[in-house]
């Protein structure tokens, strides 16, 4: 692929506690919020977002490393060139005190920041509430979004923070106590559904994180484990980014199938019924 000059987006910023980071957006309706990977918003997230547009959602992208519409596919700059940016990009999470790298127990404090951007696309899109998508180091942010009730649809696609160099982070999930415990209070009592995705053989999302969730959250997180072998083969690193860079977007493909129950649960869950034991949270326009 090459640069995405974000034909089809629409920019702006938005400001929480003294924070100001820029937004691209693109589609009507319940806002979902897309969390991106490293290195980036790239080309292939930002298909991601217009697929999300297409459901009757808006997606709503903040950018929180990178540059927006870089590929970082060696094949669009060059393997040094491709190199360099994906490092820097690593780097900036790294000397950034807003993400947890590394501790258990735990929630990284751009969080705060991420619940405040989701009440304001509530507010200003409508809807029964809204969907967040977290992708490898942004991950675990959708299920710590998850403490507010506007939110309806987490998805967690191959959550890899903490950093899974020792066992016990392997089978944590970036998020505090209390906040797991305020989720795990809204499956039980609103029927909250917690999506996680990942290849089997990922290292970076271990499948001991997902069987901490489950322990977790019982039967309310639904896993969707996808084998190597279906991932594109076309993609430079191993099988890890399910529904962006290692997606085979053919009908009938595993990686295809996990893209369309995602897109299915925004439908279902901001379009029309909202959650089954809450009815979702009444927005701006939403009748009563």
């Amino acid at each position: 692929m090459a640069d995405h000059d974000l034909t089809g987006f629409t920019r702006s910023t938005f400001t929480h506690g003294g924070t100001t980071r820029r937004i691209l957006r693109r589609g009507t309706g319940p806002a979902v919020i897309v969390m991106a990977e490293i290195p980036g918003i790239t080309p292939k997230v930002l298909e991601f977002a217009a697929q999300v547009a297409d459901t009757g959602c808006t997606a709503v992208l903040p950018v929180l490393l990178g540059t927006p519409g870089r590929d970082g596919h060696p094949g669009a700059h060059g393997w040094p060139s491709a190199a360099r940016y994906t490092a820097a990009s690593l780097w900036q999470v790294c000397v950034s005190r807003e993400f947890t790298l590394l501790a258990t127990g735990r929630t990284s404090r751009v969080v705060g920041w991420l619940r405040a951007l989701a009440a304001a696309e509530h507010e200003r899109c409508g809807g029964p509430g809204v969907g967040a998508v977290g992708m490898c180091l942004t991950g675990g942010f959708a299920l710590a979004m998850a403490t507010d009730e506007r939110l309806l649809v987490p998805v967690l696609s191959q959550p890899s923070l903490p950093l899974a160099c020792t066992r016990g982070r392997a089978g944590a999930v970036d998020i505090a106590p209390a906040d797991l415990a305020a989720v795990r209070r809204r499956c039980e009592r609103d029927g909250l559904q917690v999506t996680g995705l990942r290849f089997r053989g990922d290292r970076l999302s271990p499948g001991a994180r997902f069987a901490h969730l489950r322990r977790e959250l019982g039967d309310a997180f639904v896993a969707v484990e996808i084998e190597d072998a279906a991932a594109n083969p076309d993609a430079v690193l191993r099988p890890h980014s399910v529904l962006t860079e290692h997606l085979v977007d053919e009908p009938g493909e595993p990686t295809r199938e996990a893209l369309d129950t995602v897109l299915d649960l925004f439908r279902t869950r901001l379009l029309t019924q909202g959650l089954p034991g809450a009815g979702g949270v009444v927005g701006p326009g939403t009748p009563p």
